[in-house]
């Protein structure tokens, strides 16, 4: 179902630097952001080969606090699908998420609370694709160790996906093996095979043209493209 490269980024440790954290009561909790998720579902399966659906979405109670701002909780049911790159295999999941709007109207407190539940499914469903997706959070042991990298020193050593970050040498450009793309996916860009061509996608990739030369691959003016023809991967 998925290529040899999505494996790859899937089976990574979670970057440290896109978990955010929250304090429940006395507990403190760790997440990741909706908008997070959705981009690196974007870049690890690609624009137009994921989407999800709303199988239901329910006002689950409504209450009055005690300064007088209306509580509203909602219960939302997604069903995601991803496809393969031809779109002739897909893998579905589904999940259910909770949300709570609380606002001094009605319609603003319905509106959170229905978003939230959306969001909160969605993170959901996608965790069980791994841990770029949120999945190690949920292992207490581990999550305790990735609170503790906020509260480190700075000359601490860093979390094992950054140590990748690094140009390989010359004999890894020559190799070309999928392993030699960990700088760039450690940069947030994607490998995906077009037609003949690997091309990377990402976001502010002009920023990282250094490191994306470095692996072999060019600038095609007119498509507006970083590519690297697929013999010259594999030679």
């Amino acid at each position: 179902m998925f290529n040899d490269k999505q494996i790859q980024v899937l089976s990574y440790e979670l970057d440290s630097s896109r978990i955010k954290s929250r304090s429940k009561g006395n507990i403190s909790l760790s997440y990741l952001e909706g908008f997070d998720i959705i981009e690196t579902a974007n870049k690890i399966f690609g624009y137009g080969n994921w989407d999800y659906t709303i199988s239901k979405l329910e006002q689950v109670s409504q209450e009055i606090n005690p300064n007088q701002n209306h509580v509203i909780c909602y219960k939302a049911i997604i069903n995601i699908v991803v496809h393969d790159l031809q779109h002739s295999k897909h893998i579905s999941r589904e999940d259910v998420g909770f949300g709570t709007g609380i606002a001094k109207t009605l319609a603003d407190a319905h509106e959170s609370g229905a978003k939230e539940a959306v969001t909160d499914a969605i993170k959901r469903a996608m965790r069980s694709f791994g841990n770029q997706f949120g999945n190690s959070l949920y292992d207490k042991s581990r999550q305790h160790k990735n609170q503790s990298q906020y509260t480190q020193p700075q000359t601490q050593q860093l979390p094992q996906q950054q140590q990748y970050q690094q140009q390989p040498t010359n004999q890894q450009v020559q190799n070309n093996t999928p392993q030699d793309y960990a700088s760039l996916y450690n940069l947030g860009l994607t490998i995906m095979e077009q037609g003949q061509n690997l091309v990377v996608i990402g976001d502010d990739i002009f920023s990282k043209k250094d490191s994306i030369k470095a692996c072999g691959f060019r600038w095609d003016g007119s498509s507006k493209l970083w590519y690297k023809p697929i013999e010259q991967q594999a030679a």
